[in-house]
């Protein structure tokens, strides 16, 4: 591999050198930070990688990790004013409040002590910040306010960052069933496995407050600067942002270079900084490299020298709303919120024996039972046992300590093995199917939990590969009546794409991986394509959403705008809960030959908008005109003109939608893509220097740093890059080194 225009080539006397005093090293540490701001961390100790890793997020992204810090435990207010008081008192009612014994040994052994390391770099950084204005970064000094201390049960008390369900679904459903009875809200979101959905004694659907949920959003969202616009769950999510994620493994047999491949890229919300953060850790006994949170230690989606690992959402249920008369003794706790130049406000927090109060009214309270409260259930923690596995057997092991968010693992090592397991707290409902509100009177508990022989597995299969994509995996005799899973899954069409290209015979290539997670065929499309007329400008179409593609913008318009809204009020009549009906009952409706008058009512009125959108002319129009990506860093509004230069990020127009693999999820407003993969990772175990990956905008998240959006423009324009691991490779890309010194006491 040539080395980078940006390096020193090899020659490590011509590289930058930094130099900084560590409190809680042992020993002196190397990070070196290469062409693409990955930095590769060399520590003498095991430990010591951590405490380095700390430093170094904290060096690239203070700002980020001391919000999500402070959003975690409840303390916006103190800092940002007493416009966050409700967002304080929400976070504070789902913190982890249990043993922190048991907390720590649910991870690992030395669990604590990784946190306890990490915590200790990013505190020598804030202390730096703290002390020598060049290295604060300049969102602090925009808000107001300085950084503050960690301590390590932050890492782990701090639950309301994961990707969770499906107690939004669960009060959405209920208010459907009210309007329009159970049989048409099975409509809403197809139920897998096939499942009938039933209301629970003691529920009137009809009696669910609007909103119940608002302290759940509160504690779920990101922080806003906007104070007015209040966050909203989103129950019609799949059909605009159908976020979600893909993994793949493939056997040697089926690849040209006769060893495995593992592909992951995991679909979130855009953001900046990136959500991702990657990170190279080599020290005794650990040489691991991937993505993760920055305000985590370790990886949780890469490899170490002799296993790959990934990772996608896998649908457990692990919430249910329940509900109380009135007067149902709760356990209160009442606490402080400091305001920034107020008064402390103090708040009332109450728990019932299932979880936090969430809403109050005259007749009844309302509590989330959150399967995310239970110890070992921090988000992405878990990795912390498996990204140092060298095998199946120890990787399957260090599984049954995953619990939060559930997930699809996929594996590969440098044997040319590959294998899938899914992962994650497994709650026992024997009584109910968690679909809806129950009450709390005991009917409805959850049975303890199953443990991980009760979800399915695949080791080294016949037929060479695996995948999945947030779709039902469950075999088809998997008994779902004994052990309810969850019926929520993604809509197939990623996954059908997936299975339809991994099955195309042998002979697969990184170069194959890679164009796979950027493929833009929507399945959807072909689906929907022979309900048409043959006169339509869809006739024919190969349902490929590129950006530059005429078709895709208008077909785009048809579906989302006027196709799906159209059979949804057909279908369910008047109500206001959903605006939207799963994509695959709306194929089956579409193909009804009773819908043909009203897809071409919808295809006239998709032409006269899309027209008004993008002109006359379709042969003009361009799904990437519309459908564009715009990196907002959230404090640019706030900023003076020189530093907003900087902040500012160009759009990029993109190609694909929701439910294509290259997953690029948008508003139904305006068609911005809101999220998507911003990380991609493909390697073939054992040649770990020619895997490549993306991380968007970039890994920094200092607006100065050329690290700060220069991977934006080659994951827009779908490209790839490096994940060098040797210790030769990485020097010969090296663009700045970093010396950490044990601090004196």
């Amino acid at each position: 591999m040539p080395c980078s225009p940006e390096s020193a080539c090899g020659d490590m006397s011509r590289v930058p050198r930094r130099v900084h005093q560590v409190a809680g090293l042992e020993r002196p540490v190397e990070i070196l930070v290469d062409a693409w701001g990955v930095p590769h961390i060399y520590a003498a100790t095991h430990y010591d990688a951590f405490v380095a890793q700390g430093f170094n997020a904290a060096r690239d992204r203070l700002w980020q990790i001391d919000l999500w810090r402070r959003r975690g435990l409840g303390q916006l207010a103190a800092v940002l004013g007493e416009d966050y008081v409700a967002q304080d008192r929400a976070n504070r009612l789902f913190l982890y409040r249990g043993d922190m014994y048991r907390e720590w040994l649910a991870y690992g052994s030395d669990a604590k002590r990784i946190a306890t390391a990490f915590v200790a770099g990013v505190n020598a950084f804030v202390e730096l910040a703290r002390a020598d204005a060049a290295f604060l970064p300049v969102e602090f000094e925009l808000l107001g306010y300085l950084p503050e201390r960690w301590q390590a049960e932050d890492v782990v008390r701090i639950r309301s960052h994961g990707l969770w369900r499906n107690v939004v679904s669960e009060v959405t459903r209920s208010r459907l069933v009210c309007q329009v009875g159970v049989a048409k809200a099975s409509l809403w979101r197809r139920l897998r496995p096939d499942w009938s959905l039933q209301v629970p004694d003691g529920l009137d659907p009809c009696s669910i407050p609007a909103d119940v949920l608002k302290d759940y959003v509160l504690a779920t969202a990101s922080v806003r600067f906007d104070a007015a616009a209040e966050p909203e769950p989103e129950p019609d999510a799949e059909e605009g942002m159908a976020a979600g994620s893909n993994n793949w493994v493939i056997a040697p047999a089926r690849a040209a270079g006769g060893r495995a491949i593992l592909a992951n890229d995991p679909h979130r919300g855009h953001a900046v900084p990136s959500l991702r953060y990657i990170a190279h850790l080599v020290a005794p006994g650990l040489n691991v490299i991937g993505a993760g949170e920055p305000s985590l230690p370790g990886v949780s989606i890469g490899h170490n020298e002799r296993i790959a690992f990934g990772l996608t959402i896998f649908a457990i249920d692990q919430e249910d709303l329940y509900f109380y008369p009135a007067a149902t003794p709760v356990r209160v706790i009442e606490e402080a919120i400091d305001v920034k130049d107020g008064e402390p406000v103090s708040a009332t927090l109450e728990f019932t024996r299932h979880g936090p109060v969430i809403h109050r009214d005259p007749a009844r309270i309302y509590a989330v039972r959150a399967g995310w409260l239970e110890p070992g259930m921090a988000p992405y923690f878990g990795s912390v046992e498996y990204m140092r596995a060298e095998n199946w057997r120890e990787f399957r092991a260090a599984l049954n300590r995953w619990g939060a968010p559930s997930e699809n693992q996929v594996y590969a090592d440098v044997e040319g093995n590959i294998g899938y397991k899914p992962a994650g707290l497994f709650p026992r409902r024997d009584t109910h199917d968690g679909l809806l509100p129950v009450p709390g009177d005991g009917r409805y508990e959850w049975r303890g939990f199953f443990d991980m022989d009760a979800l399915p597995e695949e080791y080294n299969p016949a037929h060479g590969f695996i995948a999945t994509a947030n779709a039902n995996t469950l075999p088809s005799d998997y008994p779902i009546g004994a052990r309810r899973v969850g019926f929520e899954w993604a809509a197939p069409w990623r996954q059908e794409r997936l299975t339809r290209v991994l099955s195309e015979g042998g002979g697969h290539t990184l170069r194959a991986s890679l164009a796979l997670q950027r493929d833009y065929v929507s399945t959807l499309g072909q689906a929907l394509v022979p309900a048409l007329p043959p006169s339509s400008f869809l006739a024919g179409w190969d349902g490929v959403m590129a950006a530059d593609s005429p078709q895709a913008a208008f077909f785009a318009v048809w579906y989302y705008r006027h196709l799906n809204p159209a059979l949804t009020r057909r279908a369910l009549g008047e109500q206001d809960a959903v605006s939207a009906l799963d994509s695959t009952v709306i194929v089956e409706l579409a193909r009804e030959p009773e819908a043909g008058a009203l897809i071409a009512d919808t295809l006239a009125a998709a032409w006269a908008e899309t027209s008004a959108l993008l002109g006359a002319d379709p042969r003009r129009w361009r799904w990437g005109a519309l459908h564009r990506m715009a990196f907002a860093h959230p404090l640019l509004p706030l900023a003076d003109a020189p530093l907003a230069a900087q902040m500012r990020i160009r759009e990029f127009g993109r190609g694909g939608d929701g439910h294509t693999v290259n997953n690029n999820g948008f508003d139904l407003m305006d068609f911005k893509v809101r999220g998507g993969a911003s990380w991609r990772m493909v390697v073939a175990p054992g040649d770990w220097d020619n895997a490549r990956m993306t991380n968007a905008p970039g890994q920094s998240g200092d607006p100065s740093s050329r690290f700060y959006d220069n991977l934006a423009e080659g994951w827009a324009n779908d490209a790839s890059f490096p994940l060098l691991y040797s210790r030769s490779a990485v020097e010969r890309h090296t663009t700045l080194k970093i010396e950490l010194r044990p601090a004196a006491p």
